[in-house]
């Protein structure tokens, strides 16, 4: 008799970085013979079908999204909208809870995996089923900042309180600066979604789940996730890091060609995600930073806050002082590509999760420069704790970066004899190895699925 097979329900939080990774696992699941329900925003999964590997086993789920007052009609997912009105369509998500419950009982599902949607542990509680709370943000993360240890201390949790870690968290040397610390602090009691603060609707969704799966290995968050296992006392379930494949197509001609007019390791690569607008000054800090190294580099950046283009917000100048080594470009690039290219030596992420796991695959140094959330802590893990890149300095309560700090954190990981860019080198290489390691995906899913079958059997 071959492995038994469920019905899984899937009902990511409407954000397109949220419910591609729930389909890249969705994916995964079905290659072992599960029946997929995919629930998802009516016009949403026309996005997302291509990327749907199992058509004959996932099936895509239209949910309408019920309108709220603020936002504009048709809104579906976060995408949509500003940031300012990402807690609207929160709103618009906990309205389809009585839908979504009815159909869940009509296709007589096993077990829903979710996220943000924190009354789902409880509809599955009516329902029989399980719910499993399938997390995209890091264990390390998640361990520093929702911990039961911080949770319920029986107070507000304060800035000062966030600088540190709670207690028994597994790492001291990730720590919070100032700036970061009353961010998270800020975050923690902001309403997310009608009266629910952010925190709250966290914190209930891992209390109240069966178990909890984020998409990472042992080798690289294992301590952060024995923590977790430990707080919330329930299993902690790891579907392995995510490898992505190579795309078939070759690298665009354009970039093929420029980056061929240099040597092995020589350029720069600078890319700080979809959704990061920097201010101003903050564009031109970096731009310069990047000149000040004297190396040649390709900086993909999105137009500052307040302005319409990427050209009108150089820095005085700058285009003749780079010219032949320099190019900012606003738009979409083959990231994985260029990261592959011989001629690249660093990059300059924001940590994105995806980010790191392209950047981690390839052989190029290293320079963190988180955004927020998640990236931070991400930042931490990787300069502090795995010692495989170097974290540009920002002012201790202001957050900023200078065209120095950018410099120096470039030069630190790419300049010959480097003590600090040797030990990062070093240590970035065997993580690589490790990463490539044969099977090392399949047997993370494999495990995965056995405690799955293990919960429902």
């Amino acid at each position: 008799m071959g492995a038994p097979t469920f019905h899984i329900a899937m009902y990511p939080w409407f954000a397109l970085g949220h419910i591609t990774p729930f389909l890249h696992l969705s994916n995964k699941l079905a290659k072992k013979g599960h029946k997929i329900s995919f629930l998802i925003p009516t016009k949403t999964q026309q996005k997302l079908k291509p990327f749907n590997l199992h058509p004959d086993l996932i099936t895509f789920i239209p949910v309408t999204v019920p309108h709220v007052d603020g936002l504009p009609p048709g809104t579906e997912t976060t995408y949509d909208v500003p940031d300012t009105l990402h807690a609207l369509v929160m709103t618009a998500m906990d309205r389809t809870e009585k839908y979504v419950e009815d159909l869940l009982l009509g296709l007589k599902v096993d077990v829903v995996f979710f996220d943000l949607a924190h009354w789902i542990p409880s509809v599955a509680k009516r329902l029989g089923i399980k719910s499993i709370l399938y997390c995209i943000i890091s264990s390390a993360t998640i361990g520093y900042i929702m911990s039961p240890a911080r949770q319920l201390q029986g107070r507000e949790v304060t800035k000062t309180d966030m600088m540190v870690p709670p207690l028994g968290y597994p790492d001291s040397s990730i720590r919070l600066r100032a700036h970061e610390a009353r961010a998270f602090a800020d975050r923690r009691v902001m309403k997310f979604g009608g009266d629910t603060r952010f925190c709250d609707r966290i914190f209930i969704s891992f209390s109240r789940c069966d178990a909890m799966g984020f998409k990472t290995c042992r080798e690289i968050e294992g301590p952060y996730c024995d923590y977790l296992e430990s707080q919330f006392g329930k299993p902690v379930w790891l579907s392995g890091p995510i490898i992505p494949e190579l795309p078939t197509s070759p690298l665009e001609e354009k970039w093929a060609k420029w980056l061929g007019g240099f040597r092995a390791g020589s350029v720069i690569y600078c890319a700080l995600g979809s959704e990061w607008n920097l201010k101003k000054n903050q564009f031109q800090e970096l731009l310069l930073g990047l000149a000040l190294t004297g190396m040649p580099f390709l900086a993909v950046l999105k137009p500052p806050i307040g302005a319409k283009s990427v050209e009108e917000a150089l820095p005085e100048k700058f285009e003749t002082s780079v010219e032949g080594r320099g190019v900012v470009h606003d738009g979409w690039v083959q990231q994985q590509l260029i990261l592959e290219h011989s001629s690249v030596g660093c990059f300059i992420t924001h940590c994105g999760s995806g980010s790191i796991s392209e950047a981690l695959l390839n052989k190029c140094q290293l320079v963190l420069l988180p955004n927020n959330g998640d990236q931070t802590i991400i930042a931490r893990m990787m300069s502090q704790n795995h010692k495989v890149g170097v974290e540009v300095e920002k002012g201790e309560e202001d957050g900023l970066f200078t065209a120095k700090s950018v410099s120096r954190a470039v030069r630190d990981v790419m300049e010959e004899g480097s003590a600090v860019g040797k030990e990062v080198k070093d240590n970035h290489a065997k993580m690589r190895e490790f990463l490539l390691t044969k099977d090392l995906e399949s047997s993370y899913i494999d495990n995965f699925n056995k405690k799955l079958q293990d919960l429902l059997g």
